[in-house]
């Protein structure tokens, strides 16, 4: 299921040291110089990009930055699901604060989460720029050519998708800066930027093969149904549902999807990869002493914290969360683990912590015995599945007046989680717009929970004020629909990118 992992994108071969070597990055907006020049004979800025080789280690140095703590541990889930109403900080009281600041709306700019996430993302930005400035000038076989720079069009466009997403307007970086460039950047109108990634996004679809068409070995890297996928939400954002339709139809009708049997197995090994999988990031445990750049501590900071000890405990399902489930739905099970209950693979029985109030885990991030500790996290992060794309299908369908479609699409997610069991979530019938609209929006809260999505669901729906008032006081609907900039940002530009409203 990983072979992407080992063969090309995380085996610690001559190729991904040279290339992680080269890339010493800091953060993009502050960054003077990104180079430590080597000694003679070594690979350097000056004699890389020449084989394909350098091609593909420098794609695969993108993907590794999605793998990073700044993409995928506390900036990650603290400003998705912790911020949301899916979710509460857990773990100890006193541990992170940082986090509790988000989960409590108290956070400003310079809450540590908030100002990882976009130092993370613009270093991912950094490097796809470095590779799609580059590859085009090696001599290398054409068609190899123009997938790799449409992998790196795509995560440098989903960067921008998230950012836009959190912040609003950001700075468009498109190229390497000049050494007086880091200074001066101007936070560019969200239009323009959508306009960007839509380009970026429409490139990706041209030159990525299908699913099916990589080779075993490149299994997990990025495909044309994971760019149409993006390029569909990126739609939503922007309520134009007749092209969310189009890019939703072109998934499903490709054929390179389905709905796997059995719901849980989309968070286990077995699922990974698999037939529901239109993108998610590869990861592997290094089998050595230390963490290898294939692991991710995306695992470790979800896992439970006490008897068995698997972790940290952050990302605790929420309340709110629990209360939306309808009876019986297993989808609740397989997304919370509770005390007493015997872990997915049956190994041992989740004894109570009496220092975390109120425990419950997330069981999506949960991953079975593996070699290292707990921050060699093997587990594959699960992005966009086929159920996503048909409930976003299901919605714009409603949106456009064609319940019958949506209808279609939203009892296929349905028929699905209820499996065998026929006295449980009956297929919905109405065709009433608004009431299907209410019925899509909770099942993609039930089927997506606790995978990141809640948060951006909310906030292109326009409903971020109206629910998060409801569970979180301190939500204020003319500051916290965006995130502050990092004040360390603002400073250091002397205000030339200037700081969101109410921070």
């Amino acid at each position: 299921m990983k072979n992407i992992t080992r063969s090309t994108d995380i085996k610690m071969t001559t190729g991904w040291r040279m290339i992680m070597a080269l890339l010493v990055l800091t953060a993009v907006s502050c960054s003077e110089d990104f180079l430590e020049r080597k000694p003679k004979g070594q690979l350097t800025y000056d004699t890389f990009f020449e084989t394909p080789d350098h091609a593909v280690w420098a794609t695969n140095a993108v993907y590794q930055q999605y793998r990073s703590w700044e993409m995928c541990a506390f900036p990650w889930i603290g400003i998705t699901d912790i911020i949301s109403d899916d979710a509460d900080k857990g773990s100890t009281p006193n541990d992170a604060l940082y986090v509790l600041e988000l989960d409590e709306f108290t956070f400003d700019g310079t809450n540590a989460a908030i100002t990882g996430a976009w130092l993370g993302h613009y270093q991912a930005i950094f490097r796809a720029n470095l590779a799609i400035d580059n590859i085009p000038g090696i001599e290398m076989d054409s068609t190899l050519r123009a997938r790799l720079i449409g992998e790196c069009r795509f995560l440098r466009a989903y960067a921008y998708f998230r950012l836009v997403q959190w912040y609003g307007d950001v700075p468009l970086i498109t190229t390497i800066l000049n050494d007086d460039q880091y200074y001066n950047q101007e936070r560019t109108s969200k239009e323009l930027v959508y306009d960007f990634i839509e380009t970026d996004l429409l490139a990706a679809i041209e030159a990525l093969p299908e699913k099916d068409e990589y080779a075993s070995a490149d299994l997990g890297r990025v495909t044309k149904g994971a760019a149409r996928g993006i390029l569909a939400k990126l739609y939503a954002v922007q309520h134009d549902f007749p092209k969310v339709i189009e890019q939703c139809d072109a998934i499903i009708n490709s054929g390179e999807y389905s709905l796997l049997a059995r719901y849980a197995d989309n968070f286990l090994p077995v699922g990974e990869h698999g037939d529901e999988s239109i993108f998610e990031i590869s990861a592997v445990a290094s089998q050595a002493a230390i963490v290898g750049p294939g692991a991710t501590p995306f695992n470790m900071i979800q896992g439970v914290r006490g008897v068995p000890n698997l972790g940290w405990g952050f990302n605790r399902p929420s309340d709110d969360l629990v209360s939306e489930y309808e009876a019986g739905d297993p989808r609740r099970q397989a997304t919370i683990i509770y005390v007493g209950e015997v872990l997915p693979d049956g190994s041992t029985i989740v004894e109570d912590n009496p220092e975390v109030l109120n425990e419950r885990y997330n069981q999506k991030a949960w991953v079975p015995a593996h070699s290292g500790l707990q921050d060699n996290g093997p587990g594959n992060i699960r992005i966009l599945r086929y159920s996503d794309i048909l409930l976003l299908g299901a919605e714009a369908y409603n949106e456009e007046n064609n319940p019958v479609k949506a209808l279609e699409y939203l009892n296929m997610v349905r028929t699905r989680a209820r499996g065998s069991n026929n006295f449980i979530l009956p297929n919905v019938t109405t065709v009433d717009k608004s009431e299907l609209r209410e019925s899509i929006y909770h099942e993609r809260r039930v089927e997506l929970a606790m995978e990141q999505n809640r948060w951006f669901d909310l906030a292109r729906w326009g409903r971020l004020a109206e629910v998060m008032s409801l569970v979180q006081p301190n939500f204020v609907a003319s500051k916290h629909v965006l995130l502050p900039l990092p004040q360390s940002e603002v400073d250091l530009t002397g205000g030339t990118l200037v700081q969101n409203n109410g921070y």
